[in-house]
C-alpha cells in the first residue's frame, strides 16, 4: 500500500494509530504502508502535484506486481492512494480526474482531514466555505479533546492538535462512519469543490488499510 499525503504529520500518525488499534476485516492479510512522499515539501503536497507524484509510482508497483504474478483481482495487488484535502486549493477537479484515469485511489475531505476527526465527536452538516481553520478549531473546542494529551490540560494549540492520540478514535469508529456517509449522500455533483462538508476517509480506512472498525 502506497499513500501520498497532504499533511506531514496528522494523516501519516492517523494511519499509523488505526493500524495499531484497528480490527483488521483480513487477519490473515498483513498490510504494509509506504510513504513515498514522506520527505516531499510542502509545495509537493497539494492534491494535483500529489496526483502527478503518484501515477508513476503506481505504474512501477503494478508492473513488479505482474513480473511476480499477481493478479488485479488477488487481494494483495498493489493499491496506490492520496489523500488530500478541499482547503482553498486549485484544481481538485483535475486532480480527481487524472487519478481516475490512472487508477490511483483518492480520500478526500472537505474542508480537510479536521472534519474526518470532528465526526468521531459530533455528527456535523453545516457549510465550511473551505476554511479549515473552523474545522480544526471546533474539534479542539469539543470536550475531552484536550485530555487526550495530558489530563491536566484545557486546551491545546492547533500546531499540537496536529498529532492524533488514541482516545481520539478508540470505539468512535463507526458513529464517525456513519456521520460520514450522511454527508457524503448529499453530495453527487461533478464538481468535488462543492462537496462541503464530505469526507470519505473511512473508505481509505476500509478498502486501503484493510480495517472494519477501532
Amino acid at each position: 500500500m502506497y499513500v501520498f499525503t497532504e499533511g506531514e504529520v496528522t494523516e501519516p500518525m492517523y494511519i499509523d494509530l488505526v493500524l495499531q488499534h484497528g480490527v483488521p476485516a483480513f487477519p490473515d492479510r498483513p498490510v504494509e504502508i509506504h510513504y513515498p512522499d514522506e520527505h516531499a515539501p510542502s509545495k509537493r503536497r497539494k492534491p494535483l502535484p500529489l496526483v502527478e507524484a503518484a501515477i508513476p509510482v503506481l505504474r512501477e508497483v503494478e508492473r513488479d506486481a505482474k513480473k511476480a504474478g499477481l493478479k488485479k483481482d488477488d487481494w494483495n495487488w498493489p493499491q496506490v492512494w492520496c489523500l488530500f484535502d478541499r482547503d482553498e486549493h486549485d484544481q481538485i477537479p483535475t486532480a480527481f480526474a487524472r487519478a481516475r484515469q490512472a487508477g490511483v485511489r483518492i480520500g478526500y475531505s472537505h474542508p480537510c482531514f479536521e472534519l474526518w476527526r470532528l465526526l468521531h465527536y459530533q455528527n456535523y452538516t453545516s457549510t465550511f466555505s473551505g476554511v479549515c481553520g473552523s474545522a480544526a478549531a471546533k474539534l479542539r473546542q469539543r470536550p475531552g479533546f484536550a485530555q487526550t494529551y495530558s489530563r491536566s490540560v484545557r486546551s491545546v494549540s492547533e500546531e499540537q492538535a496536529k498529532h492524533v492520540m488514541p482516545g481520539q478514535l478508540v470505539e468512535r469508529y463507526e458513529k464517525a462512519r456513519g456521520y460520514a456517509q450522511q454527508l457524503n449522500a448529499e453530495h453527487h455533483g461533478p464538481d468535488q469543490t462543492a462537496w462541503d462538508p464530505y469526507t470519505d476517509v473511512w473508505r481509505f480506512v476500509e478498502e486501503a488499510v484493510g480495517i472494519a472498525g477501532y
